[in-house]
């Protein structure tokens, strides 16, 4: 059997040992699982969604909060809206900037650089409102031990300073008046570049255009020390930012890197730094969003591809578990781990008149109050990754039967897994070829028969296979391939 191994598209195709294509599948110890459509679970916002966030409230009740280019929403399980809980007048958010949310005791605070930093009690009502007239205009934001910090910062005082982190008052985030006396303050960092992301927890870890900064807290009279842990390499696209506890994924100049804390590591080194390169538009990179889901042990980035208008249309996704990649040809605008905001059977009524007619199955977490739900957005909606199993395709690397020796590919037989009982179509095909130099083209595919094979005549000294899947199936794990060597003629 020859198995469909990591995704190494930076590696060359002849005894690859991985595989060259690996798309709309989900990276696994043994082979690939296949990954779903998303289904739209809201009504539409006014513009292409910039930021979403789900927060509880004391009693457990969940929100989900959207925000567009000029308003803030909440989602309205009665009937799937997305209802306008902005200030009076809106918003104003620049072609560049995103929503960033934070929860902070009972209090969701967004930020979006346009505008004043924003606030609302959580799975309340009423509208967001400015959070604090001393609190300034900023790119990012997080709760870093009993502080509100944000980051890249825009005030009436000292204008735009996208070095600088600036903190509320300790156990206040309403407080951002500079004081000895309440530990509110800021802190410049001069020599490496503008902020681009910004991660919270018992320390803030910074990252900046040509390095990182890890601020602990230590009290008064300093408040934060700030340390300069990495000075080889930085972050430039913030869209590309994302933590998982201590680990925090990002894109730097060279590809992808994970920071603990104290170092980077590359992830995407020798394996699909080239490939995402070469495909990125990085003038679109604001249009870049990143996620973890922590159910499957996944990170997906969503990008505008080189073929792209400048909406995102593809995802590369990491497994950080296996350390492996893959791809997948859909794109959305934003992406967060929710919490549903629970339905009734009256709700249910609005998104369906039939049960069997639900865009999930009814035992799905996105109906349950409080559960874990991963999502996306896309077309203005709140999306959920629980539509109809993405068409896939994988390739392996070139292969010889007998080297130095032609050969003759009779049929191939993959292995695919369906454990729901629904159809599942695979077909193959086959690229020959006799020296590494000339160009390659796939045969037509062939249909999976009742003898479990792809019926296939192929000839050459160099093969590679397609395994083209539809349909429902759960995995696909490799091949097995009828051939039989032809001399060295």
């Amino acid at each position: 059997m020859i198995k469909l191994g990591e995704f190494l598209p930076d590696q060359p195709d002849y005894k690859n040992g991985g595989a060259t294509v690996a798309n709309n599948v989900i990276p696994a110890t043994n082979g690939y699982r296949s990954f779903n459509n998303v289904l739209p679970l809201s009504g539409a916002a006014d513009d292409y969604i910039r930021g979403m966030f789900a927060a509880k409230d004391d009693s457990g009740a969940a929100a989900i909060y959207v925000g567009d280019e000029t308003k803030l929403y909440r989602f309205d399980a009665t009937d799937s809206s997305l209802d306008n809980i902005s200030k009076s007048g809106n918003y104003s958010s620049g072609v560049n900037d995103k929503w960033r949310f934070v929860k902070f005791g009972e209090s969701v605070i967004a930020t979006n650089y346009a505008d004043p930093i924003q606030t609302i009690t959580a799975a309340g009502g009423g509208l967001f409102s400015d959070l604090s007239a001393d609190a300034p205009k900023a790119k990012h934001i997080a709760v870093v031990r009993d502080f509100v910090m944000c980051a890249n910062t825009n005030d009436t005082t000292d204008g735009q300073k996208p070095y600088r982190a600036r903190w509320s008052a300790l156990g206040d985030h309403t407080d951002w008046a500079i004081s000895a006396t309440t530990q509110a303050d800021f802190q410049d960092i001069q020599d490496m570049g503008e902020i681009t992301g910004l991660v919270g927890g018992e320390y803030a870890t910074i990252l900046m255009e040509r390095g990182i900064v890890r601020a602990q807290y230590v009290g008064s009279p300093l408040i934060f020390e700030f340390d300069k842990v990495q000075l080889s390499r930085g972050c430039k696209i913030s869209g590309s930012v994302v933590a998982l506890g201590k680990n925090v994924f990002y894109l730097s100049d060279d590809g992808f890197y994970v920071f603990d804390g104290q170092s980077s590591s590359p992830i995407g080194a020798e394996k699909v730094n080239n490939y995402f390169l070469s495909r990125f538009q990085s003038s679109f990179g604001n249009r870049m969003s990143a996620v973890v889901d922590p159910l499957r042990q996944i990170v997906i980035w969503s990008y505008a591809s080189v073929q792209s208008d400048g909406s995102p249309d593809e995802c590369i996704i990491y497994n950080y578990a296996t350390n492996s990649w893959s791809t997948a040809s859909i794109g959305v605008d934003a992406m967060s781990p929710l919490f549903s905001a629970g339905y009734t059977l009256e709700g249910l009524a609005s998104i369906s008149s039939s049960v069997d007619s639900l865009p999930s199955s009814l035992d799905s977490p996105v109906y349950k109050g409080g559960e874990y739900f991963f999502a996306g957005a896309k077309d203005n909606k709140i999306q959920t990754f629980t539509g109809d199993t993405l068409p896939a395709t994988v390739e392996t690397g070139e292969f010889d039967i007998q080297a130095g020796s032609s050969s003759l590919i009779n049929g191939i037989m993959p292995y695919v897994e369906n454990s729901s009982g629904s159809t599942t179509t695979v077909t193959a095909q086959v690229a020959s070829r006799n020296l590494q130099s000339q160009p390659y083209s796939f045969n037509p595919a062939t249909t999976l028969n009742n003898d479990n094979f792809c019926t296939a005549r192929s000839s050459g000294r160099f093969h590679r296979v397609r395994l083209n899947i539809s349909g429902d199936f759960s995995a696909v794990t490799g091949i097995d391939v009828d051939a039989q060597a032809r001399g060295r003629r």
